[in-house]
């Protein structure tokens, strides 16, 4: 047996769980290649600002410490800015981690969690680690949330119900009122985490805000991230506003120092003016740029369903992945979700640029070859 086969057999005597060895792995966005841009991920195209960057480079002289497992300034800034106790706060290495940490707090074997399908990537996956039994309700012909389905599937297992919005890869919202009809359907002992990762993209004043509802139902979780509008998705840095009586239950189950002081310093940043006057003027800019890609893919004769997130998402069913190898042959690399669509990430009016060029081509392609 040569040196490689042995390091392939290495640890194939290791007893794993049956539920997490028949579990999906998470697929990451590729990465570019020269000369391509990757619009693959759902990141921020501005480089940090300037005085985040400060505030990183500060905080470094004493990365020799363990940080404040409690986040507590950060704790305190989030407070003032959100408007809630500090006490409804809790903080994990991204929001992605804080949702595993919820799930794992009160769902098990036996248990159900449900979400919209499809979604967020992660789900099936962070479920199935905790052991409860995933229920996924289709999304709508419009793409969103079934609000009314998801509440008629509510049965004596459901432990946790996650609403994504806007929802992942699709872009599309629950309304305030959809939400409150929901929420008067959900039996309190029912945990309802509302996935707001991307609600700084939000212009649509219909759409439910977590800030507004989060005071009103004793069993909902707001969940949002400094990745996406902030810009820091190399610290990784999440929170989430909870029930005071959850909160210390939720953090029996936390990575003890897992926000590292760099990422909290980063943070505390991002939320000081004038650092926060200035990505609230990036998000306009990438709202902009987000209308225009729509439109121009719009006046191609493409279906767009409007978007309120930083990406946009077409519906091309098992032409997907045809379409994500055109694209990255064109330069420019998407993520393919199966046979259920494509989504593109809103990026540089550069890659924006490639992005439109590139649907236009296929879509002439298509109308060529009779496909569509």
């Amino acid at each position: 047996m040569t040196e490689s086969d042995q390091q392939e057999t290495r640890g194939k005597g290791v007893r794993v769980r049956e539920v997490v060895a028949g579990l999906p792995t998470y697929i990451a966005g590729k990465p570019a290649l020269p000369n391509a841009y990757k619009v693959s991920s759902n990141e921020n195209p501005f480089p940090p600002l300037p005085s985040v960057v400060q505030r990183i480079a500060e905080a470094a002289a004493d990365i020799n410490r363990y940080p404040d497992p409690a986040c507590t300034a950060l704790r305190g800034t989030l407070s003032t800015f959100l408007g809630v106790d500090p006490s409804s706060l809790a903080l994990s290495t991204g929001s992605v981690s804080m949702l595993q940490h919820l799930v794992s707090t009160v769902a098990g074997e036996g248990d159900e969690v449900m979400y919209a399908w499809r979604s967020f990537e992660a789900y099936p996956i962070i479920v199935g680690v905790a052991g409860a039994t995933a229920v996924q309700v289709p999304l709508t012909e419009d793409l969103r949330h079934d609000l009314v389905a998801m509440a008629d599937a509510v049965t004596e297992r459901t432990r946790l119900i996650i609403v994504c919005s806007p929802n992942n890869p699709t872009g599309t919202t629950t309304t305030s009122t959809e939400f409150e009809a929901f929420m008067r359907r959900v039996p309190e002992h029912v945990l309802v985490i509302l996935d707001e990762a991307y609600v700084e993209f939000v212009a649509d004043q219909q759409a439910v805000s977590g800030s507004q509802e989060f005071s009103r139902y004793p069993n909902l979780v707001v969940l949002r991230t400094f990745s996406k509008a902030y810009g820091l998705a190399g610290l990784r840095v999440g929170y989430a506003m909870l029930p005071p009586a959850l909160a210390p239950q939720v953090a029996k189950a936390v990575t003890p120092f897992g926000v590292n002081s760099l990422a909290q310093a980063a943070a505390m940043a991002s939320l000081e003016e004038p650092a926060k006057r200035e990505l609230d003027q990036r998000v306009v800019e990438l709202q902009f740029e987000r209308a225009r890609v729509e439109h121009a893919l719009a006046d191609q004769g493409w279906p767009v369903t409007p978007s309120q997130g930083n990406f946009v998402f077409l519906a091309l069913g098992d032409k997907s992945q045809d379409f994500a190898d055109h694209c990255n042959r064109g330069g420019l690399v998407v993520r393919a979700y199966g046979a259920d669509g494509v989504r593109i990430t809103i990026d540089t009016p550069a890659a924006n640029d490639r992005a439109i060029s590139l649907c236009r081509e296929w879509r002439a392609f298509s109308k060529a070859a009779r496909i569509i």
